[in-house]
Parts: structure tokens; C-alpha cells; sequence
């Protein structure tokens, strides 16, 4: 059960430093051969490999944000020893500005984790990306 509430804190930390844009902090959270892939509509838009290319990806895309919001809902896990799996429910808004204006897009989103424990901490080896809904629109002051 211990592991259970460890995986918890690693998707829970994942969203707050996402939200505070702290990306060298976030890199943390991921072993060094990570592999991050995003899906909508099941289909493949973005396959990270490594460390290295996922945070350049993320500095990237959190230099054209000005805010995240995210809340994680339900975590399934399943431990198995030094590995687990596990799947995350989220919702995440993003602000950004198109053209002078303020643009909300909303994100719900489920992860499909594969985690290991290494040197003592849990840590996210495989992330698969699931945007189920996405819907953009300006942002009413």
C-alpha cells in the first residue's frame, strides 16, 4: 500500500510542477530512457524518447503558456515489486494567447503510466498520453 501512495505523489507532483512550470524539477520524475507519447483520438501526434528530448519538448511548449491548471482525479495502480502500472484521470487547462487574445483550452486527459523504483523513489519510465476531450475557446474576462 505504501508503494500505492508514493505513485500518487509522483502524478500529483507531475501536475503541480507542470502548473508552476518548474520543467527542470519535473525532469526528475522520469527514469533517464523515458519514452513520453501523446494520443488524440487515438492517434499518435508526439513520440518522445529520452530525457533529454522530453525536456527540451517541455520547455518548448511551456515558454507559448502563459498558465496551467491541472487536477488529477482517479489513479489506478497495480504494483508488481519495483515496477507498477498505472492509469491517471486529469484535467488540465491551458492559457495562451493567439492573436491578442486569450485563448482556454481544456484538456481531459488519461495517462497510461509504466513505473519503476530505482535508488529509492518511484519514478515514471513510460507516460502514454490520452487527450479524450479537447475544446479551445477565448477566454471571457
Amino acid at each position: 500500500m505504501e508503494a500505492v501512495s508514493e505513485l500518487r505523489k509522483v502524478v500529483d507532483a507531475y501536475a503541480i510542477l507542470t502548473d508552476e512550470k518548474k520543467i527542470l524539477e519535473q525532469m526528475d520524475l522520469f527514469t533517464p530512457d523515458t519514452r513520453f507519447t501523446i494520443y488524440i483520438d487515438d492517434h499518435l501526434i508526439s513520440d518522445i524518447k529520452g530525457l533529454e528530448q522530453l525536456q527540451q519538448e517541455f520547455m518548448t511548449h511551456v515558454n507559448e503558456v502563459k498558465r496551467y491548471f491541472t487536477i488529477n482525479g482517479q489513479h489506478q495502480v497495480t504494483v508488481h515489486g519495483d515496477t507498477a502500472e498505472g492509469i491517471v484521470f486529469s484535467q488540465m487547462k491551458v492559457i495562451r494567447e493567439e492573436h491578442g487574445v486569450d485563448i482556454l483550452s481544456d484538456y481531459s486527459i488519461q495517462y497510461h503510466d509504466l513505473y519503476v523504483h530505482q535508488n529509492g523513489k518511484w519514478l515514471i519510465k513510460e507516460r502514454k498520453e490520452y487527450m479524450i476531450m479537447v475544446e479551445a475557446r477565448p477566454l471571457q474576462a
